[in-house]
Protein backbone atom coordinates (compact mmCIF):
# COMPACT_ATOMS: atom_id res chain seq x y z
CA UNK A 1 0.00 0.00 0.00
CA UNK A 2 1.03 3.35 -1.32
CA UNK A 3 2.92 5.47 1.75
CA UNK A 4 0.13 8.92 2.94
CA UNK A 5 0.38 12.02 4.31
CA UNK A 6 -2.38 14.84 5.00
CA UNK A 7 -2.74 18.02 4.25
CA UNK A 8 -5.20 19.97 6.65
CA UNK A 9 -5.57 23.63 7.05
CA UNK A 10 -6.79 26.07 10.16
CA UNK A 11 -9.78 27.52 7.59
CA UNK A 12 -11.04 27.43 4.20
CA UNK A 13 -8.46 29.36 1.87
CA UNK A 14 -5.66 28.56 4.24
CA UNK A 15 -3.58 27.25 0.93
CA UNK A 16 -4.42 23.31 1.65
CA UNK A 17 -5.03 22.58 -2.12
CA UNK A 18 -1.63 24.49 -3.23
CA UNK A 19 0.22 22.73 -0.74
CA UNK A 20 -1.31 19.22 -2.05
CA UNK A 21 -0.26 20.17 -5.11
CA UNK A 22 3.39 21.48 -4.35
CA UNK A 23 3.66 17.94 -2.52
CA UNK A 24 2.22 15.74 -5.34
CA UNK A 25 4.49 17.92 -8.01
CA UNK A 26 7.93 17.29 -5.27
CA UNK A 27 7.25 13.46 -5.23
CA UNK A 28 6.52 12.95 -8.97
CA UNK A 29 10.32 15.10 -9.68
CA UNK A 30 11.84 12.70 -6.85
CA UNK A 31 10.73 9.14 -8.96
CA UNK A 32 7.23 8.47 -6.95
CA UNK A 33 4.13 7.45 -8.76
CA UNK A 34 1.69 9.45 -6.61
CA UNK A 35 -1.86 11.13 -6.27
CA UNK A 36 -3.89 13.35 -4.48
CA UNK A 37 -7.05 12.47 -2.66
CA UNK A 38 -10.14 14.22 -1.04
CA UNK A 39 -12.90 12.11 0.59
CA UNK A 40 -15.37 15.29 -0.23
CA UNK A 41 -15.22 18.21 -1.82
CA UNK A 42 -18.01 21.26 -1.46
CA UNK A 43 -16.67 23.27 -4.75
CA UNK A 44 -19.06 24.74 -7.77
CA UNK A 45 -15.79 24.51 -10.06
CA UNK A 46 -15.26 20.79 -11.70
CA UNK A 47 -13.52 18.93 -14.08
CA UNK A 48 -14.82 16.12 -16.10
CA UNK A 49 -12.66 13.25 -16.84
CA UNK A 50 -11.88 11.00 -20.16
CA UNK A 51 -14.64 8.73 -19.17
CA UNK A 52 -17.71 11.28 -18.84
CA UNK A 53 -17.33 11.58 -14.59
CA UNK A 54 -17.40 14.91 -12.48
CA UNK A 55 -15.07 15.13 -9.92
CA UNK A 56 -13.69 18.60 -8.10
CA UNK A 57 -11.42 21.06 -10.09
CA UNK A 58 -8.61 21.25 -7.56
CA UNK A 59 -7.92 17.26 -7.66
CA UNK A 60 -8.23 17.35 -11.17
CA UNK A 61 -5.31 20.43 -10.98
CA UNK A 62 -3.54 18.19 -8.02
CA UNK A 63 -3.27 15.32 -10.64
CA UNK A 64 -1.67 17.50 -13.23
CA UNK A 65 0.49 18.48 -10.74
CA UNK A 66 1.59 14.79 -9.82
CA UNK A 67 1.95 14.13 -13.96
CA UNK A 68 -1.26 11.61 -13.67
CA UNK A 69 -4.37 11.61 -15.45
CA UNK A 70 -7.71 12.94 -13.47
CA UNK A 71 -9.24 9.97 -11.82
CA UNK A 72 -12.67 10.69 -10.00
CA UNK A 73 -11.62 7.79 -7.51
CA UNK A 74 -9.05 10.79 -6.38
CA UNK A 75 -12.41 12.64 -5.17
CA UNK A 76 -15.29 10.28 -4.55
CA UNK A 77 -18.03 12.80 -3.46
CA UNK A 78 -18.35 16.28 -4.72
CA UNK A 79 -20.98 18.59 -2.97
CA UNK A 80 -22.44 21.46 -5.75
CA UNK A 81 -24.07 23.85 -3.58
CA UNK A 82 -27.61 24.72 -4.96
CA UNK A 83 -28.74 26.80 -2.57
CA UNK A 84 -28.30 28.32 1.18
CA UNK A 85 -28.72 24.88 2.47
CA UNK A 86 -28.58 22.12 -0.06
CA UNK A 87 -26.60 21.22 -2.47
CA UNK A 88 -26.56 18.03 -5.65
CA UNK A 89 -24.40 15.46 -4.52
CA UNK A 90 -22.14 13.91 -7.08
CA UNK A 91 -21.06 10.33 -6.27
CA UNK A 92 -17.96 8.36 -7.77
CA UNK A 93 -18.09 10.76 -11.08
CA UNK A 94 -22.09 10.74 -11.09
CA UNK A 95 -25.06 12.57 -9.49
CA UNK A 96 -26.48 10.57 -6.74
CA UNK A 97 -29.26 13.22 -5.46
CA UNK A 98 -30.17 16.50 -4.23
CA UNK A 99 -29.89 16.61 -0.69
CA UNK A 100 -30.09 19.35 2.72
CA UNK A 101 -27.15 19.67 4.68
CA UNK A 102 -29.04 18.45 7.84
CA UNK A 103 -29.96 15.28 5.25
CA UNK A 104 -26.19 15.00 4.37
CA UNK A 105 -25.25 15.18 7.73
CA UNK A 106 -27.17 11.62 8.29
CA UNK A 107 -26.50 10.30 5.46
CA UNK A 108 -22.58 10.47 5.84
CA UNK A 109 -21.40 7.15 7.52
CA UNK A 110 -22.92 5.66 4.19
CA UNK A 111 -20.70 7.28 2.46
CA UNK A 112 -17.65 5.80 4.31
CA UNK A 113 -17.35 2.53 2.07
CA UNK A 114 -17.15 4.46 -1.05
CA UNK A 115 -14.52 6.92 0.11
CA UNK A 116 -12.35 3.84 1.18
CA UNK A 117 -12.78 1.86 -2.04
CA UNK A 118 -11.62 4.52 -3.56
CA UNK A 119 -8.60 5.64 -1.57
CA UNK A 120 -7.49 1.92 -1.40
CA UNK A 121 -8.00 1.14 -4.96
CA UNK A 122 -5.35 4.48 -5.47
CA UNK A 123 -3.04 3.40 -2.30
CA UNK A 124 -2.44 -0.33 -4.40
CA UNK A 125 -1.88 1.97 -7.91
CA UNK A 126 0.11 4.21 -6.34
CA UNK A 127 3.72 4.46 -4.16
CA UNK A 128 2.38 7.88 -2.31
CA UNK A 129 -1.10 9.48 -1.90
CA UNK A 130 -1.20 13.13 -0.42
CA UNK A 131 -4.28 13.60 0.89
CA UNK A 132 -6.56 17.01 1.68
CA UNK A 133 -8.62 18.09 3.83
CA UNK A 134 -11.89 20.59 3.82
CA UNK A 135 -12.66 23.92 5.63
CA UNK A 136 -11.11 23.39 9.31
CA UNK A 137 -10.22 19.97 11.23
CA UNK A 138 -11.38 22.12 14.32
CA UNK A 139 -15.42 21.74 13.79
CA UNK A 140 -16.42 20.32 17.43
CA UNK A 141 -19.88 20.23 16.28
CA UNK A 142 -19.24 18.36 13.20
CA UNK A 143 -16.32 15.67 14.63
CA UNK A 144 -18.41 12.68 15.05
CA UNK A 145 -19.72 12.51 11.39
CA UNK A 146 -16.36 13.90 10.15
CA UNK A 147 -15.57 11.95 7.21
CA UNK A 148 -12.98 14.22 5.38
CA UNK A 149 -10.37 15.86 8.05
CA UNK A 150 -9.14 13.86 11.18
CA UNK A 151 -12.07 11.13 10.12
CA UNK A 152 -10.16 10.64 7.36
CA UNK A 153 -7.06 10.89 8.94
CA UNK A 154 -8.01 7.83 10.82
CA UNK A 155 -9.38 5.74 8.28
CA UNK A 156 -6.27 6.15 5.94
CA UNK A 157 -4.11 5.75 9.00
CA UNK A 158 -2.44 9.33 7.86
CA UNK A 159 0.21 11.52 9.40
CA UNK A 160 -1.23 14.94 9.23
CA UNK A 161 0.61 18.52 8.38
CA UNK A 162 -1.36 21.52 9.40
CA UNK A 163 -1.64 25.13 7.24
CA UNK A 164 -2.02 28.21 8.42
CA UNK A 165 -2.63 31.55 6.96
CA UNK A 166 -0.75 34.05 8.21
CA UNK A 167 -1.65 36.47 5.86
CA UNK A 168 -5.25 37.02 7.90
CA UNK A 169 -3.82 37.43 10.91
CA UNK A 170 -3.72 35.11 13.80
CA UNK A 171 -2.17 32.19 12.68
CA UNK A 172 -0.88 31.65 16.17
CA UNK A 173 -3.65 31.54 17.86
CA UNK A 174 -5.65 29.32 14.69
CA UNK A 175 -3.01 27.05 14.93
CA UNK A 176 -2.47 26.06 19.01
CA UNK A 177 -6.33 26.44 18.99
CA UNK A 178 -6.93 23.87 16.31
CA UNK A 179 -4.20 22.02 18.76
CA UNK A 180 -6.28 22.61 21.69
CA UNK A 181 -9.58 21.55 20.04
CA UNK A 182 -8.44 17.86 19.54
CA UNK A 183 -8.37 14.43 21.24
CA UNK A 184 -5.14 12.97 22.55
CA UNK A 185 -5.41 10.73 19.20
CA UNK A 186 -5.99 13.25 17.01
CA UNK A 187 -3.03 15.12 18.79
CA UNK A 188 -0.93 11.91 17.81
CA UNK A 189 -1.60 12.47 13.89
CA UNK A 190 -0.46 16.16 14.06
CA UNK A 191 3.41 15.95 13.05
CA UNK A 192 4.18 19.30 11.94
CA UNK A 193 2.75 22.90 10.56
CA UNK A 194 3.24 24.78 7.45
CA UNK A 195 2.56 28.70 7.88
CA UNK A 196 1.48 29.78 4.51
CA UNK A 197 1.27 33.26 2.69
CA UNK A 198 3.98 35.09 4.85
CA UNK A 199 4.80 38.69 3.73
CA UNK A 200 8.22 40.08 5.43
CA UNK A 201 11.05 39.23 7.23
CA UNK A 202 11.13 35.62 8.49
CA UNK A 203 13.55 36.28 11.48
CA UNK A 204 10.91 38.58 12.71
CA UNK A 205 8.48 35.62 13.29
CA UNK A 206 11.06 33.23 15.21
CA UNK A 207 9.98 34.41 18.16
CA UNK A 208 6.89 33.21 18.05
CA UNK A 209 7.46 29.85 16.20
CA UNK A 210 9.32 29.08 19.04
CA UNK A 211 6.53 29.42 21.59
CA UNK A 212 4.18 28.04 18.84
CA UNK A 213 6.60 25.20 19.41
CA UNK A 214 6.67 24.97 22.91
CA UNK A 215 3.13 25.46 23.28
CA UNK A 216 1.96 22.82 20.94
CA UNK A 217 4.82 20.28 20.95
CA UNK A 218 4.59 20.26 16.96
CA UNK A 219 7.36 21.39 14.81
CA UNK A 220 7.27 24.43 12.53
CA UNK A 221 8.24 22.81 9.19
CA UNK A 222 8.32 25.98 6.93
CA UNK A 223 6.61 29.54 6.18
CA UNK A 224 5.92 30.06 3.16
CA UNK A 225 5.96 33.03 1.57
CA UNK A 226 3.56 34.79 -0.29
CA UNK A 227 3.54 32.98 -4.01
CA UNK A 228 3.81 34.51 -7.33
CA UNK A 229 2.53 31.48 -9.26
CA UNK A 230 -0.46 30.80 -11.57
CA UNK A 231 -2.29 27.85 -10.20
CA UNK A 232 -6.14 27.12 -10.79
CA UNK A 233 -7.51 28.09 -7.24
CA UNK A 234 -9.79 25.65 -5.60
CA UNK A 235 -12.59 28.12 -5.53
CA UNK A 236 -14.86 31.43 -5.06
CA UNK A 237 -11.98 32.92 -2.67
CA UNK A 238 -9.74 33.03 -5.19
CA UNK A 239 -8.24 36.57 -5.61
CA UNK A 240 -8.85 36.47 -9.39
CA UNK A 241 -12.48 37.39 -8.47
CA UNK A 242 -11.19 40.63 -6.82
CA UNK A 243 -10.04 42.29 -9.75
CA UNK A 244 -12.40 44.91 -10.60
CA UNK A 245 -10.60 47.60 -12.73
CA UNK A 246 -9.18 47.83 -16.31
CA UNK A 247 -5.46 48.64 -16.42
CA UNK A 248 -4.46 47.75 -20.56
CA UNK A 249 -5.67 48.49 -23.97
CA UNK A 250 -8.76 45.72 -23.94
CA UNK A 251 -10.88 45.01 -20.84
CA UNK A 252 -13.07 42.03 -20.78
CA UNK A 253 -15.49 41.94 -17.77
CA UNK A 254 -16.68 38.34 -16.43
CA UNK A 255 -19.98 38.72 -14.89
CA UNK A 256 -19.65 37.37 -11.25
CA UNK A 257 -23.03 35.54 -10.43
CA UNK A 258 -23.77 34.74 -7.34
CA UNK A 259 -23.53 30.67 -7.89
CA UNK A 260 -20.63 31.41 -10.30
CA UNK A 261 -18.53 28.38 -11.25
CA UNK A 262 -16.08 27.25 -13.70
CA UNK A 263 -14.58 30.43 -13.68
CA UNK A 264 -11.31 29.23 -14.64
CA UNK A 265 -12.52 28.91 -18.09
CA UNK A 266 -11.48 32.54 -18.61
CA UNK A 267 -7.84 32.51 -16.48
CA UNK A 268 -5.91 32.75 -20.51
CA UNK A 269 -7.24 35.89 -21.10
CA UNK A 270 -5.32 37.24 -17.83
CA UNK A 271 -1.93 35.86 -19.17
CA UNK A 272 -2.14 38.33 -22.20
CA UNK A 273 -0.31 41.40 -21.76
CA UNK A 274 -2.84 44.11 -23.34
CA UNK A 275 -5.75 42.63 -21.42
CA UNK A 276 -7.69 43.37 -18.04
CA UNK A 277 -9.83 40.29 -17.17
CA UNK A 278 -11.74 41.25 -14.01
CA UNK A 279 -15.05 40.09 -12.38
CA UNK A 280 -18.41 42.59 -11.31
CA UNK A 281 -20.83 42.05 -9.57
CA UNK A 282 -23.12 45.37 -10.12
CA UNK A 283 -23.49 48.08 -12.82
CA UNK A 284 -21.01 50.65 -10.98
CA UNK A 285 -18.36 48.10 -11.42
CA UNK A 286 -19.22 47.12 -15.26
CA UNK A 287 -18.14 50.58 -16.51
CA UNK A 288 -18.02 49.66 -20.26
CA UNK A 289 -15.88 47.18 -21.27
CA UNK A 290 -14.83 45.63 -25.00
CA UNK A 291 -16.31 42.23 -24.10
CA UNK A 292 -18.70 40.97 -21.62
CA UNK A 293 -18.51 37.36 -20.47
CA UNK A 294 -21.30 35.64 -18.63
CA UNK A 295 -20.14 32.47 -16.78
CA UNK A 296 -21.36 29.12 -16.10
CA UNK A 297 -23.59 28.71 -12.87
CA UNK A 298 -25.13 26.07 -10.42
CA UNK A 299 -28.21 27.55 -11.14
CA UNK A 300 -29.49 29.16 -14.15
CA UNK A 301 -32.63 30.66 -13.41
CA UNK A 302 -31.73 31.88 -9.51
CA UNK A 303 -29.02 33.56 -11.07
CA UNK A 304 -30.56 34.97 -14.66
CA UNK A 305 -33.58 36.86 -11.92
CA UNK A 306 -30.09 38.39 -9.91
CA UNK A 307 -28.63 39.69 -13.27
CA UNK A 308 -32.23 41.29 -14.01
CA UNK A 309 -32.96 42.65 -10.46
CA UNK A 310 -28.84 44.01 -10.53
CA UNK A 311 -29.63 46.29 -13.48
CA UNK A 312 -27.11 44.02 -15.32
CA UNK A 313 -29.46 42.73 -17.92
CA UNK A 314 -30.56 46.00 -19.55
CA UNK A 315 -26.42 46.86 -19.28
CA UNK A 316 -25.74 43.49 -21.03
CA UNK A 317 -28.54 44.22 -23.57
CA UNK A 318 -27.33 47.67 -24.07
CA UNK A 319 -23.59 46.64 -24.94
CA UNK A 320 -24.96 43.86 -27.38
CA UNK A 321 -27.53 46.53 -29.30
CA UNK A 322 -23.66 49.08 -29.34
CA UNK A 323 -21.83 46.18 -31.70
CA UNK A 324 -19.99 45.21 -28.68
CA UNK A 325 -18.88 41.53 -27.96
CA UNK A 326 -20.87 39.24 -25.94
CA UNK A 327 -20.44 35.55 -24.87
CA UNK A 328 -22.03 33.05 -22.84
CA UNK A 329 -20.48 29.50 -21.87
CA UNK A 330 -22.62 27.14 -20.03
CA UNK A 331 -25.53 28.82 -18.15
CA UNK A 332 -24.36 32.34 -19.32
CA UNK A 333 -25.26 30.48 -22.62
CA UNK A 334 -28.52 29.38 -21.57
CA UNK A 335 -29.45 32.75 -19.99
CA UNK A 336 -28.91 34.66 -23.24
CA UNK A 337 -31.71 32.55 -24.79
CA UNK A 338 -35.67 33.37 -25.14
CA UNK A 339 -36.71 31.36 -22.72
CA UNK A 340 -35.81 28.46 -20.44
CA UNK A 341 -38.38 25.75 -18.91
CA UNK A 342 -37.93 23.51 -16.71
CA UNK A 343 -40.78 20.79 -16.56
CA UNK A 344 -39.08 18.19 -14.25
CA UNK A 345 -38.17 20.45 -11.44
CA UNK A 346 -34.60 20.98 -11.63
CA UNK A 347 -34.16 24.36 -10.84
CA UNK A 348 -37.87 24.91 -9.10
CA UNK A 349 -39.77 24.39 -11.88
CA UNK A 350 -41.76 26.63 -14.10
CA UNK A 351 -40.59 29.31 -16.84
CA UNK A 352 -38.98 32.29 -17.31
CA UNK A 353 -38.04 34.95 -20.06
CA UNK A 354 -33.94 34.91 -20.88
CA UNK A 355 -32.09 37.70 -22.13
CA UNK A 356 -33.50 37.19 -25.46
CA UNK A 357 -30.34 38.27 -27.39
CA UNK A 358 -30.19 34.48 -29.05
CA UNK A 359 -32.69 32.75 -30.84
CA UNK A 360 -32.81 29.80 -28.01
CA UNK A 361 -34.65 27.63 -26.28
CA UNK A 362 -33.51 25.62 -23.26
CA UNK A 363 -35.02 22.81 -21.87
CA UNK A 364 -33.88 21.49 -18.09
CA UNK A 365 -33.81 17.64 -17.22
CA UNK A 366 -32.98 15.61 -14.66
CA UNK A 367 -29.94 13.91 -17.00
CA UNK A 368 -26.88 15.66 -16.70
CA UNK A 369 -24.47 16.02 -19.65
CA UNK A 370 -20.55 15.10 -18.58
CA UNK A 371 -18.54 14.60 -21.25
CA UNK A 372 -15.14 15.69 -23.05
CA UNK A 373 -15.24 16.78 -26.55
CA UNK A 374 -13.42 17.91 -29.59
CA UNK A 375 -15.16 19.90 -32.66
CA UNK A 376 -14.58 22.22 -35.08
CA UNK A 377 -16.56 26.06 -35.02
CA UNK A 378 -18.64 26.24 -37.71
CA UNK A 379 -17.81 28.97 -40.74
CA UNK A 380 -19.29 32.32 -39.07
CA UNK A 381 -20.55 36.04 -39.95
CA UNK A 382 -19.68 39.04 -37.91
CA UNK A 383 -17.37 39.59 -34.51
CA UNK A 384 -16.32 36.08 -34.23
CA UNK A 385 -15.79 35.19 -38.11
CA UNK A 386 -12.15 34.95 -37.84
CA UNK A 387 -13.04 31.88 -35.62
CA UNK A 388 -14.24 29.94 -38.25
CA UNK A 389 -12.96 26.60 -39.49
CA UNK A 390 -10.35 26.08 -35.91
CA UNK A 391 -10.32 23.27 -33.66
CA UNK A 392 -11.86 23.19 -30.23
CA UNK A 393 -11.72 21.07 -27.24
CA UNK A 394 -12.91 20.75 -23.89
CA UNK A 395 -16.08 19.33 -21.41
CA UNK A 396 -19.55 20.07 -21.49
CA UNK A 397 -21.24 20.27 -17.29
CA UNK A 398 -25.26 21.22 -17.60
CA UNK A 399 -28.42 19.84 -16.97
CA UNK A 400 -30.91 19.63 -19.95
CA UNK A 401 -30.66 20.95 -23.98
CA UNK A 402 -30.66 23.81 -25.91
CA UNK A 403 -32.50 24.16 -29.25
CA UNK A 404 -31.57 26.73 -31.61
CA UNK A 405 -34.57 28.12 -33.33
CA UNK A 406 -32.90 30.64 -35.49
CA UNK A 407 -29.19 31.76 -36.28
CA UNK A 408 -25.86 29.82 -36.73
CA UNK A 409 -24.67 27.13 -34.44
CA UNK A 410 -21.11 28.04 -32.60
CA UNK A 411 -19.66 24.53 -33.14
CA UNK A 412 -19.36 21.02 -34.34
CA UNK A 413 -18.75 18.98 -31.49
CA UNK A 414 -18.26 15.26 -31.78
CA UNK A 415 -20.99 14.85 -34.92
CA UNK A 416 -23.53 17.36 -32.94
CA UNK A 417 -24.70 20.99 -32.75
CA UNK A 418 -23.44 22.80 -30.20
CA UNK A 419 -23.72 27.10 -29.47
CA UNK A 420 -25.02 29.89 -30.97
CA UNK A 421 -23.67 33.23 -32.65
CA UNK A 422 -25.96 36.21 -33.67
CA UNK A 423 -22.78 38.47 -34.76
CA UNK A 424 -21.68 39.91 -31.72
CA UNK A 425 -23.14 37.93 -29.24
CA UNK A 426 -22.07 34.01 -29.22
CA UNK A 427 -22.81 31.36 -26.39
CA UNK A 428 -21.50 27.84 -26.21
CA UNK A 429 -21.99 24.72 -23.78
CA UNK A 430 -18.23 24.09 -24.00
CA UNK A 431 -16.19 24.73 -20.99
CA UNK A 432 -12.48 25.54 -21.99
CA UNK A 433 -13.46 27.15 -25.23
CA UNK A 434 -10.48 29.72 -24.97
CA UNK A 435 -7.76 27.54 -23.59
CA UNK A 436 -6.51 27.53 -26.88
CA UNK A 437 -3.96 30.92 -26.85
CA UNK A 438 -4.76 31.08 -30.46
CA UNK A 439 -8.38 31.31 -30.31
CA UNK A 440 -8.00 33.56 -27.23
CA UNK A 441 -5.70 35.78 -29.71
CA UNK A 442 -7.98 35.97 -32.19
CA UNK A 443 -11.09 37.42 -29.97
CA UNK A 444 -8.55 40.07 -28.48
CA UNK A 445 -7.12 41.28 -31.81
CA UNK A 446 -10.69 41.66 -33.11
CA UNK A 447 -11.56 43.61 -29.70
CA UNK A 448 -8.27 46.20 -30.18
CA UNK A 449 -9.60 46.46 -34.30
CA UNK A 450 -12.96 47.30 -32.89
CA UNK A 451 -11.24 50.01 -31.24
CA UNK A 452 -9.30 51.42 -33.97
CA UNK A 453 -6.31 49.38 -32.54
CA UNK A 454 -3.25 47.42 -34.50
CA UNK A 455 -1.93 45.11 -31.65
CA UNK A 456 1.71 43.84 -32.28
CA UNK A 457 1.58 39.68 -32.48
CA UNK A 458 0.87 38.26 -29.49
CA UNK A 459 3.66 35.41 -28.18
CA UNK A 460 1.46 31.83 -28.92
CA UNK A 461 2.47 29.47 -26.21
CA UNK A 462 1.44 26.15 -25.27
CA UNK A 463 -1.14 26.47 -21.98
CA UNK A 464 -0.41 22.96 -20.76
CA UNK A 465 3.11 23.56 -21.18
CA UNK A 466 2.72 26.93 -18.94
CA UNK A 467 0.97 25.60 -16.34
CA UNK A 468 3.54 22.44 -16.13
CA UNK A 469 5.95 25.52 -15.81
CA UNK A 470 4.17 27.03 -12.61
CA UNK A 471 3.69 23.36 -11.06
CA UNK A 472 7.84 23.44 -11.55
CA UNK A 473 8.10 26.74 -9.98
CA UNK A 474 5.54 26.33 -7.08
CA UNK A 475 7.78 22.94 -6.44
CA UNK A 476 10.63 25.04 -6.18
CA UNK A 477 9.64 27.83 -3.82
CA UNK A 478 8.05 25.15 -1.37
CA UNK A 479 11.63 22.84 -1.37
CA UNK A 480 13.13 26.27 -0.46
CA UNK A 481 11.09 26.66 2.58
CA UNK A 482 9.69 23.78 4.00
CA UNK A 483 11.87 20.70 5.40
CA UNK A 484 10.80 18.03 3.20
CA UNK A 485 13.56 15.67 4.68
CA UNK A 486 10.58 16.08 7.51
CA UNK A 487 8.28 15.25 5.18
CA UNK A 488 9.75 11.65 3.84
CA UNK A 489 10.42 10.92 7.67
CA UNK A 490 7.02 11.69 8.73
CA UNK A 491 5.91 9.29 5.64
CA UNK A 492 8.30 6.32 6.74
CA UNK A 493 10.07 7.28 3.80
Amino acid sequence: MAKVIMVQGTTSNAGKSIITAALCRIFKQDGYKTAPFKSQNMALNSFITSDGMEMGRAQAMQAEAAGIEPDIRMNPILLKPTGESGSQIVLNGKVFRDMTAGEYYTYKQDMIPHIMNAYNSLAEEYDIIVIEGAGSPAEINLKNQDIVNMGMAQMADAPVIIVGDIDRGGVFASLAGTMLLFDDEEKKRVKGFVINKFRGEEKLLTPGLEMLEKITLVPVLGVVPYLNVDIDDEDSLSERLNVRSSQNIIDIAVIKLPRLSNFTDFNIFSLIDSVSLRYVSNIRELGNPDMIIIPGTKNTIEDLKWLRQSGLEVKIINHAKDGKALFGVCGGYQMLGEQINDPENVEGGGSIKGIGLLRTITNFSKEKTTTQATGIINKLNGFYSSLSGMEVKGYEIHMGNTELIEGISMNTLDSKSDGCVNDNVAGSYLHGIFDDIKIANKIVHQLARNKGINLEEINEFDFKKYKDSQYDLLAKEIRKKVKMDEIYKIMGI
